[in-house]
């Protein structure tokens, strides 16, 4: 188990004797892996770039052109009504469009413009970098193991 440093952030922060029983639980170690690939993602995306979501949004958008909103919320394991935000800044960045799906005009597809698809690749490259130097100190079979790992925890949840 890795344990916690002192921190330099409070005089008044007192360095723990025991390894906190929170550091067995694989839940709190996931959120903490999570908070720091997704400050390093923000970080290689830079100040405009994309959080989290509305980068999986555009990249299932992008390889799924005319995918329905439900669809997409569906796909991401969010409420449609969380969507509406990620899909109104997308759209708002000229990135993807609505278009009305025939037949039913309550329904909306999602299309990537030429744009989107553009900024989606160099994206794509720049997460693709932020990964690899993230966990430079994984070797390529650690990385399927933990890929493999996370696919049977989500397989079982979704």
């Amino acid at each position: 188990m890795a344990s916690l440093r002192k921190t330099d952030r409070h005089a008044e922060d007192e360095t723990l004797g025991e390894t906190p029983d929170l550091e067995e639980f694989i839940g709190y170690n996931l959120k903490r892996a999570y908070v720091i690939v997704q400050a390093d993602f923000r970080r290689a995306l830079g100040e405009d770039g994309f959080a989290p979501r509305v980068f999986s949004a555009l990249s299932l958008v992008v390889q799924y052109p005319n995918v329905t909103q439900s669809g997409l919320a569906r796909m991401l394991g969010i409420e449609r009504s969380g969507l509406v935000a990620i899909v109104d800044e997308l759209e708002g960045r000229g990135l993807l469009k609505r278009t009305n799906v025939p037949g039913d005009r309550r329904v909306q597809a999602l299309v990537p413009t030429q744009k989107g698809k553009t900024v989606y690749a160099e994206a794509r490259a720049t997460v693709r970098v932020h990964e690899e130097q993230l966990l430079s100190n994984l070797s390529t079979d650690e990385k399927a193991t933990l890929m493999a790992l996370l696919a049977k925890i989500r397989a079982n949840g979704e």
